[in-house]
C-alpha cells in the first residue's frame, strides 16, 4: 500500500491514563494501516457487526479523561469522529491572548493594571470543555498544574487572586506595558434540571458577576458560543467587553460585526461528513479512507490539513480554525458543505442504507443549528436514510429507550449524554 496517499497521520505512543489524554493527536510513531482491520471483534455477527460511529462525545472516563477503548473497540467497524480538542483549546487561548496584547490599554477598564477575565465552563466532566479551559489558562499564564496536567476546575470567585486553582499571569502588551491577567470567576454552567453547557445559566452568571465586580471584568471567555452569545446579549455587548466563544455558530459569527470578539470553528462540515462517510464506506466494503484522504468515484475528498486519524484511539479529528474580525465573513453560514465533498454518489454503485442517529440534546445550539443541518445535507449525497433522534441532554435512557428494534437499521451513529456511557449504546447491539 502506498502510504504517501493516506492521511492516517503518525501518532505518539499515547499513555491514555490520566486527564492528559484528552483528545490528543500525535507527533511521531508509526503510520497507521487499514483502521477497519484493527481492534474490535472480527467474529461479531448480526447487529453486533454493524458499523457504529460515536461523535461529538468521545467514549472516555469523565473524571480522568482516559479513553474507553472497550467501547471504541466494540467491533472492527467502530470509530469516533470529533475534532482535536487540545489543538482547539490551545487555539482559543492564543486567540484571546493575541487580542489582549493588541488592546490591553483599552481593555483595562478601571485602569488597575489587571486584565480580568471570567470563564464560562460548559461541563466539568466533558473532554472538550476540559481542553478549552486548559487552553485558555495555559495561554494566559493562569494555569496551575497538578499531577502533570493543568487544573480545569472552576474557581468560583477569585477577584483577589487568592485561588489555589489558578495563578495570576503576566503579559507584555504590544505597547510595551506589562499587565497582570487574572481569572476573576468561573463556574460550570449547569441548570437546575442538570443540563450542562446551559446558555441561560451563563447569562445569569454574568449578570451576577457584573453586579458584584463589573468594572473589573475586561474579557469574557466561554467554552462554547451558546453560552458566549447569552453572555454577550445579557451584558457584554452593551458594555463593550470582548467575548470569545467556541463553535462558530452562525449567530456568533454574525455577531462579530457587532463586537463579539472571536470564536473557533471546529470544522463542522468535516465532522458531519466523516460521521456519515465512515458508515458509507463500511456499507460499501471499501477502503475506509475512500472519499476522505483519497478521492471516491465522485471526486469527494478532504484535504490533509483538515483532519487527522489516530489509529490507537480509532478516532478521526477535524482541525480547528480561529474566526475573528479578520476572516469572519467566510464563516457566516456554518452549514456550508465542505468545498471538495459535495458530489452526489451514484445510487446504483452505493445503494441506500438506513442509519439510526441521535443528538444528545435537541436544544444544543451547535448540534441543532449547525451539525444536524450538515448531516441532513450529507445523508442525501451519500444515499443514506437517517432517522434523527433528539435527546433531552440529561439522561441516556431518554435516547436509548427509543432504539427498540436495531434490526431495522444498517448502522448507527451515537452522540452520548455523558462520555462514560458508551456501553449503554453498544449493549443494545450485542
Amino acid at each position: 500500500m502506498d502510504l504517501t496517499r493516506r492521511n492516517f497521520v503518525k501518532v505518539c505512543g499515547l499513555g491514555l491514563a490520566g486527564a492528559g489524554s484528552v483528545a490528543l493527536v500525535g507527533c511521531g510513531g508509526e503510520t497507521a494501516e487499514e483502521p477497519a482491520e484493527e481492534g474490535g471483534d472480527s467474529a461479531a455477527t448480526g447487529n453486533a457487526a454493524k458499523p457504529v460511529i460515536f461523535f461529538n462525545r468521545q467514549p472516555s472516563n469523565s473524571t480522568t479523561g482516559e479513553l474507553d477503548m472497550d467501547t471504541l473497540n466494540f467491533n472492527e467497524n467502530t470509530y469516533y469522529v470529533g475534532f482535536d480538542a487540545t489543538q482547539g483549546g490551545d487555539l482559543q487561548g492564543e486567540m484571546v491572548l493575541d487580542y489582549i496584547k493588541k488592546n490591553a490599554a483599552s481593555l483595562d477598564r478601571n485602569g488597575d493594571g489587571i486584565i480580568g477575565y471570567v470563564l464560562a465552563v460548559g461541563d466539568i466532566g466533558h473532554n472538550d470543555s476540559i481542553a478549552r479551559t486548559r487552553g485558555t489558562r495555559k495561554a494566559l499564564g493562569t494555569a496551575v498544574e497538578k499531577d502533570g496536567n493543568i487544573v480545569s476546575d472552576p474557581v468560583g470567585t477569585n477577584t483577589d487572586g487568592s485561588s489555589d486553582l489558578v495563578v495570576d499571569g503576566k503579559v507584555t502588551a504590544d505597547d510595551g506595558k506589562e499587565y497582570i491577567i487574572r481569572e476573576l470567576a468561573s463556574q460550570e454552567m449547569k441548570n437546575q434540571s442538570g443540563a450542562t453547557w446551559d446558555a441561560a445559566t451563563a447569562g445569569n452568571a454574568l449578570q451576577s458577576w457584573s453586579s458584584s465586580f463589573g468594572d473589573q471584568i475586561d474579557v469574557i471567555v466561554s467554552n462554547n458560543d451558546g453560552m458566549g452569545m447569552s453572555m454577550f446579549n445579557a451584558w457584554s455587548k452593551d458594555n463593550g467587553v470582548p467575548t470569545f466563544g467556541y463553535d462558530a455558530n452562525s449567530d456568533a459569527v454574525a455577531a462579530i460585526a457587532e463586537g463579539y470578539a472571536g470564536t473557533i470553528s471546529q470544522n463542522p462540515a468535516v465532522q458531519a461528513y466523516l460521521t456519515l462517510r465512515l458508515l458509507r464506506n463500511v456499507f460499501d466494503g471499501v477502503d475506509i479512507d475512500t472519499g476522505i484522504g483519497t478521492e471516491d468515484d465522485a471526486g469527494n475528498v478532504i484535504a490533509a490539513e483538515d483532519f487527522t486519524y489516530n489509529a490507537d484511539q480509532r478516532s478521526y479529528y477535524a482541525m480547528n480554525i480561529a474566526v475573528t474580525a479578520d476572516n469572519y465573513e467566510t464563516y457566516l453560514d456554518a452549514t456550508t458543505l465542505y468545498a471538495t465533498a459535495q458530489s452526489q454518489l451514484d445510487e446504483s454503485a452505493h445503494p441506500n442504507k438506513s442509519v439510526w442517529l441521535n443528538i444528545y440534546n435537541a436544544a444544543d445550539n451547535f448540534l441543532s443549528s449547525t451539525y444536524q443541518p450538515l448531516l441532513e445535507k450529507y445523508d442525501d449525497l451519500l444515499n443514506l436514510t437517517v432517522e434523527y433522534i433528539g435527546g433531552d441532554g440529561q439522561t441516556e435512557a431518554n435516547i436509548t429507550n427509543r432504539l427498540g428494534n436495531p434490526d431495522q437499521y444498517d448502522g448507527f451513529a451515537f452522540n452520548m449524554v455523558k462520555t462514560d456511557n458508551g456501553a449503554s449504546y453498544t449493549a443494545l447491539l450485542a
